[in-house]
């Protein structure tokens, strides 16, 4: 008989992810406020390194207006298991998809009110071994981002929403409330700063607090690099010590529309 050891996702995530969800900007848990555009798609994939595993995470989504986009994602890679009498098990393990729609109700604008956006998703228990979840689960979260600066050079973001979960073993369902601050510091032209504090994840029941810090560098307008640590702070499952590391790509097939630096928020 075996039983999981915590395999924390961050889809997000959220996905998540985070997701987690699933359209947070790679490595952060917390959402933004902003949308890819329209007719835009942001590929993204980043790998997620604890004791618990490793996983690597591939999303993609595609703007179908300026105001409404959808994302899927899914998974791989190594669960750990912890025996009984004191062993363990890695099991090669995926699950997909995970699916989220995101809705603008306010763009953010430098130096002025902050942007707004809702989102909803869900994730199916498909795949094998133990990352597939007890579900279908779903979340629902809003996320608000303020803009300081014309270069986008300080941005906070702020995010709550509600989980409902099912345990794969016993069948019992789970709802609960996840929220999170996070920033973005722009340090020298395309080198960032980012950190965040969160509590709960749309994909676990227990976990407490955590926090997250890391770098980001945007080469362009269209491809950004990103690598962070974490580690929970309080919970009736703390999660464990986390690093990843992840690439995100966008693409536009709208050759009209302009685009802040961080290739997201659209400029009017």
């Amino acid at each position: 008989m075996t039983k999981i050891i915590k395999t924390t996702t961050i889809w997000g995530a959220f996905m998540m992810l985070s997701v987690n969800p699933v359209q947070a900007v790679r490595p952060f848990i917390t959402d933004d406020a902003a949308m890819s555009g329209f007719r835009r798609s942001e590929l993204s994939s980043w790998v997620f390194s604890s004791k618990a595993g490793t996983e690597v995470w591939h999303s993609a989504n595609w703007g179908f207006t300026h105001w409404a986009e959808l994302t899927i994602a899914g998974f791989w890679g190594r669960s750990r298991f912890e025996t009984d009498g004191g062993g363990t098990i890695n099991e090669w393990s995926y699950t997909m998809p995970l699916l989220q729609a995101k809705f603008l109700i306010r763009d953010y604008e430098p130096n002025r009110w902050p942007g707004i956006t809702v989102a909803v998703g869900t994730d199916m228990p498909w795949g094998k071994g133990g990352f597939v979840s007890g579900g279908p689960n779903a979340f629902a979260f809003a996320s608000v981002t303020q803009c300081l600066g014309k270069d986008e050079n300080l941005l906070f973001h702020a995010q709550i929403g509600i989980t409902h979960l099912r345990n794969r073993i016993t069948q019992e369902n789970f709802a609960g409330l996840v929220f999170g601050i996070g920033t973005q510091v722009k340090i020298f032209r395309g080198f960032h700063f980012i950190g965040e504090i969160v509590n709960g994840d749309p994909y676990e029941h227990g976990l407490g607090s955590m926090y997250q810090l890391g770098i980001r560098q945007f080469i362009n307008n269209e491809l950004q690099f990103d690598l962070a640590f974490g580690a929970g702070i309080s919970g009736e499952t703390r999660a464990s010590t986390w690093l990843t590391a992840g690439v995100r790509y966008v693409l536009s097939f709208n050759q009209n529309d302009q685009f802040a630096a961080n290739g997201r928020r659209i400029v009017n």
